[in-house]
């Protein structure tokens, strides 16, 4: 009996030890879609569009929604105003400069929120600081501890943000963030602005942050990744390995110049390797759905060969590749499309393809082929795979008509 319970006591604390693990490993998903993704020109949205995608966003398990910069325009005040009171469950927030008046506007926008967060901040970078602002880094700090104490003066959580962090000198962008977090910062933001950043680079600059900092462990730390080298998911990945807890991303990885770090690609990494022991609390099956829904009513194609949403992301068209899927899917796929939304993998009768693949799509419309049908069939399939780029079903249909005296 006394054992007994010793043993029920032990896988108590390892409940609570798991817990406690999941906790501390959960990466907090901060979609900016709104805000840096609608940057993209030519695809302005409307309050009635950012609420349907807000809503979905809230429904798909993103912890924070940036639903825009409240001192640009009306219309972005109306909006992050109307998303604060629809959205349930996810915080939400609103950009502002290191002016004293954009943190009043985005703090009335956000007053009827039920989770307000207001991010603000500035250059951080000697080519910020020098070109751009034509200050010091002195007077830097110092613009950005009085825009972190106008914020909290508004609401409990503030997010400050080291604009071009990723070409910030460590030692300064360390000062920086002591300087933030004493100011009462809540979360550093360390964006690569400029996608300049090897994800080594990046990782060892967060890795450094949270060995020199002063409090980092009382805060969460970001990142905010571009892509303008093909990067941004690459380095949003070494930045939560080495520390970081938030991962600021847009649904298609759409945003300025070459787009954000893409939500659906950071999501599916962590969760296809577990051994990282890093959570998010994503719905996985929404994220086809979710980034149909933000193609549409932003106008912009997706290309068909991205990865998760892409169109052709589970579509197989080399007979080798066909083969490996039709007898075991996870041959050549590592994600079950389920997991992400899409029905099933799909497999493209072109000139490449092989009988299997023929004997597959066949049977999918109700022809049950022996061996020696499938070779008579394969020849006519070649002639019509010549002639066409892709073969469908109807066109199977006419190639059984085509071969019906002959099998």
């Amino acid at each position: 009996m006394f054992n007994r319970k010793i043993t029920t006591f032990k896988k108590i604390l390892d409940t609570k030890n798991t817990y406690k693990t999941m906790a501390t490993n959960k990466v907090e998903i901060f979609d900016t879609t709104l805000r840096d993704g609608e940057q993209v020109p030519g695809c302005k949205l409307n309050t009635e569009q950012k609420l349907i995608i807000a809503e979905r966003l809230d429904t798909l398990g993103v912890d924070i929604i940036e639903a825009g910069f409240p001192v640009s325009s009306p219309g972005d005040f109306n909006s992050v105003e109307q998303i604060g009171k629809i959205v349930k469950n996810a915080r939400v927030c609103g950009l502002t400069r290191a002016i004293e008046n954009d943190i009043k506007v985005a703090a009335e926008a956000l007053k009827v929120a039920k989770r307000p967060r207001i991010h603000t901040g500035i250059g951080t970078s000697d080519s910020h600081i020098t070109y751009k602002f034509k200050s010091t880094r002195e007077k830097i700090i110092e613009r950005g501890i009085a825009a972190v104490k106008y914020a909290k003066s508004f609401v409990e959580d503030v997010e400050f943000y080291a604009e071009d962090a990723g070409r910030t000198d460590n030692d300064y962008l360390a000062r920086v963030c002591e300087e933030m977090i004493k100011a009462g910062a809540t979360v550093l933001n360390i964006p690569d602005t400029t996608g300049y950043c090897l994800p080594n680079e990046y990782g060892e600059k967060i890795k450094y942050l949270k060995e020199n900092v002063k409090g980092i462990d009382n805060v969460t730390i970001s990142c905010h990744c571009h892509n303008d080298l093909g990067l941004a998911t690459a380095n949003s990945i070494s930045g939560v390995i080495n520390g970081a807890r938030q991962i600021e991303c847009t649904i298609n990885g759409i945003g300025e110049r070459a787009g954000n770090t893409s939500l659906e690609e950071v999501v599916m990494v962590l969760k296809q390797h577990p051994d990282l022991n890093l959570i998010t609390g994503i719905q996985t099956q929404l994220l086809y759905d979710t980034s149909q829904m933000v193609s549409d009513n932003m106008g912009i194609y997706v290309q068909p060969n991205k990865a998760i949403v892409g169109s052709n992301a589970f579509a197989h068209s080399s007979g080798i590749h066909q083969d490996g899927v039709i007898k075991n899917r996870e041959t050549y796929e590592i994600i079950d499309p389920k997991d992400v939304g899409v029905t099933e993998s799909a497999i493209v009768l072109t000139a490449r393809s092989g009988r299997a693949a023929l004997a597959f799509r066949a049977k999918k419309i109700g022809y049950e082929l022996t061996k020696l049908e499938l070779d008579v069939v394969y020849k006519e399939f070649l002639n019509f795979a010549d002639r066409k780029k892709e073969i469908g079903d109807d066109d199977i249909h006419q190639i059984m008509e085509v071969v019906k005296n002959k099998i």
